[in-house]
């Protein structure tokens, strides 16, 4: 203990002097280049796949995304995304390309289960987390880089989008990418030729985020350059970047699929996917996401977790540290693109997820390498406070969730929770007593288990809300049929059409009751009708003779609105 308190007291010395902290033993050996990497991809592995196999798909997003990629592996159309028979619009190819080599690979097929399709998120957020540490190497040492990058992956943001089956893992892989070799090249601004691979990275990286996500890609990397620009009044350093060449790589690895779907669709893509997907979210609260500015900076505090509380100390330090290459090139990186996220009606909090690496490298250099720890008590109660509060709030969701939802608590999550709790509330202590760097192992074991218990545990124990397996399931027990023929009434979630095996039917009581009327019955038809439509369905069904057969019911809350849904599923039982 003796040893402990000396080390505290010198690391107090060192943070409060400006001068850089010593790290311990531990952080040092694992934080040189040698053995970075590969800590960092254990890292990784355990925060991200947990729960990929026992959590259902998610609605809305994960199962629409993982569905149209599905259809692409079984038509082989690598140009056209669909979702059942509309078209899918609102995003460009990229992450359907990637799921559907996943599916390929993985020998599955069209029954590739959703973990599979969450295979391109696992690698996409790794590959965010190593390239983070490899920005991070241009402008500190290995151990602060490793912090960076570390702390980065244990964020709750970017684990929940290592979970789900969508774009954004992977775009946030893409956008560090160019920023790192446009900080590179902006760092070798003084001196003499160019590094052709660099430029050639960020053109490709620019190339890949503009199949994954439009324009976002472009719009942090155009900003970031137009604010080093004006911030260092230079811009003979962007011939570095070959524009002419670099441009035209840009251009051979994007239009392609552009020029082909815009044959395709006739120019609809566009229509939908600038008209009524990116100007709709800019203009207004999209699917009703809508927030008032400040939002993003309010939901950082949490979704941002640990990373949040360690950049609340590394405040004061940014202020001191602003001249220098690492802090301007994160401001630039960070605070253009936050504004304009802050502005746009639409919010989420996974938005502003392509800033984080620009956090987290600026708090790396602050208070690890620099050792620019501040000096006002204030700072560090507020830091403790949000790594005490937000793991005493995962401990009481995994109690008083599944209560409210009338299930059971999961006993492992619950236990393993509350380990989260106890290592959070000791770094809480190691903060306030100010031993900054002493505090980062409890606060990585912290956020292991407390994602552990939600994701391994927790999550998929709250029955009442997967209604879509559990419905798939009465189907299975109550038909003897392989892949039997659905129609759905008032039950249409996107994770319901995944989970099937055979192609559903979007439809209405008359539908359903025209599709259950064959002679004679067809014991491999079956419609799911939720109770709001019953009625209406027995009455369809009586007037085309169908003498109805119900197998089962499922009940519970649909996610999307919390409202409480009870599905029948049926049979013509003629």
């Amino acid at each position: 203990m003796a040893g402990a308190h000396t080390q505290t007291q010198d690391a107090q010395s060192a943070g409060a002097s400006g001068q850089r902290p010593s790290l311990s033993p531990g952080l040092r050996l694992i934080g040189t280049r040698l053995f970075a990497p590969l800590a960092l991809v254990i890292l990784c592995l355990a925060v991200f796949l947990p729960g990929q196999m026992s959590v259902p798909p998610l609605d809305r997003d994960e199962p629409r995304f993982a569905q149209a990629s599905k259809q692409m592996a079984e038509s082989g159309d690598y140009i056209n995304i669909h979702f059942l028979e509309d078209r899918r619009n609102n995003k460009p190819v990229g992450i359907y390309w990637l799921q559907s080599l996943a599916v390929k690979a993985s020998g599955y097929g069209a029954e590739a289960p959703i973990w599979v399709y969450r295979s391109v998120s696992v690698v996409g957020a790794t590959l965010a987390v190593l390239l983070t540490y490899w920005v991070g190497l241009a402008v500190m040492s290995s151990s602060a880089s490793f912090v960076s990058a570390a702390l980065m992956g244990l964020t709750f943001i970017v684990t929940t989008e290592a979970h789900l089956a969508k774009t954004d893992a992977f775009l946030l892989a893409s956008v560090v990418l160019v920023q790192g070799a446009l900080a590179r090249l902006w760092l070798a601004r003084n001196s003499e030729g160019s590094n052709w691979l660099l430029a050639a990275l960020f053109w490709v990286g620019l190339a890949v985020g503009t199949l994954l996500k439009g324009p976002i890609g472009l719009m942090i990397s155009g900003l970031t350059i137009v604010s080093l620009c004006l911030w260092k009044h230079e811009v003979r350093w962007l011939a570095r970047l070959r524009p002419l060449s670099g441009f035209i790589l840009f251009l051979v690895l994007v239009l392609p699929w552009y020029v082909a779907i815009y044959r395709e669709t006739n120019g609809g893509f566009f229509l939908d996917s600038i008209g009524r997907d990116l100007l709709a979210k800019v203009g207004e609260g999209q699917e009703s996401h809508g927030a008032p500015p400040l939002t993003h900076l309010l939901a950082g505090i949490v979704v941002f977790w640990p990373l949040s509380a360690f950049v609340v100390l590394a405040i004061p330090g940014v202020w001191r540290q602003r001249s220098a290459d690492c802090v301007v090139f994160a401001l630039c990186w960070l605070v253009p693109s936050w504004i304009v996220f802050e502005f746009v009606s639409t919010k989420l909090p996974h938005y502003t997820m392509p800033l984080l690496p620009a956090l987290a490298l600026m708090m790396g250099y602050v208070l690890v390498e620099r050792g620019s720890w501040p000096k006002r008590a204030v700072l560090y109660w507020l830091a403790a406070g949000l790594l005490v509060a937000i793991p005493l709030l995962i401990f009481a969701s995994s109690l008083a969730l599944p209560i409210y939802l009338q299930s059971w608590p999961s006993p492992p999550g619950v236990l393993i929770a509350f380990v989260g709790a106890v290592l959070g509330i000791m770094t809480a202590v190691r903060v306030k007593q100010r031993a900054i760097l002493n505090a980062l192992w409890p606060v990585a074991g912290a956020s292991i288990t407390l994602l552990l218990a939600f994701w391994a545990f927790v999550a998929p124990s709250l029955t009442p809300i997967w209604l879509s397996p559990r419905l798939v399931d009465v189907i299975e027990a109550g038909t003897s049929c392989e892949n039997p023929s659905v129609i759905t009434v008032g039950f249409n979630e996107p994770s319901y059409v995944f989970l099937l095996t055979s192609r559903v039917t979007l439809g209405n009581a008359e539908s359903a009751a025209s599709f259950l009327s064959t002679t004679p019955a067809d014991p491999c038809k079956v419609a799911t009708v939720e109770t709001a439509h019953a009625e209406a369905f027995e009455n369809a069904a009586r007037e085309a003779g169908v003498t109805l057969k119900q197998i089962g019911s499922v009940s519970g809350i649909n996610i999307n609105g919390g409202d409480e849904q009870v599905i029948g599923v049926y049979l013509n039982g003629g």
